[in-house]
């Protein structure tokens, strides 16, 4: 196991493409392992019971299996042969709550986030993830373009 952890907050989106691919550049050099992060948003019908839990709630074993599909599998498959190790993980809750946290729980030494996320009318009216992540988290952030 690797002593650098590079955290890549993926969305699905290219912008969290080209920073995982930045992430896994960066460790073919540094030696870093690359975890990737998703975290899914409480919809507005779905609500916990917890607040405590709310961050950190898997997400419904039902429903991981697609996310993990959809998000992950096209990134692991087209770095499986660049020497990296690479890991994923899947959240419910607040994106940036939960990067946040995962970030001070974990050994992560760097974090990574696309400019842009799905949604650019969402960044315009709400602010984005990757510009609050480089307000709050307490690491060195890489925004990649």
């Amino acid at each position: 196991m690797s002593e650098h952890t590079y955290l890549v907050a993926v969305d699905g989106s290219e912008w969290g493409n080209r920073a995982v691919d930045q992430a896994v550049m960066m460790a073919k050099i540094s030696g870093a392992a690359v975890r990737l992060i998703t975290v899914v948003p409480w919809s507005s019908n779905i609500k916990p019971m917890a607040v405590d839990n709310a961050a950190h709630r898997r997400i419904d074993k039902d429903e991981e299996p697609e996310i993990r599909n959809r998000i992950f599998k096209p990134i692991l498959e087209r770095h499986e042969n660049s020497g990296v190790e690479l890991s994923s993980e899947v959240h419910w809750g607040d994106p940036v709550d939960t990067i946040n946290e995962r970030v001070r729980a974990n050994t992560v030494t760097h974090v990574f986030a696309g400019r842009r996320g799905r949604s650019r009318v969402a960044d315009l009216v709400v602010g984005s993830v990757a510009n609050s992540l480089a307000h709050t988290v307490d690491k060195p952030i890489v925004l990649v373009p």
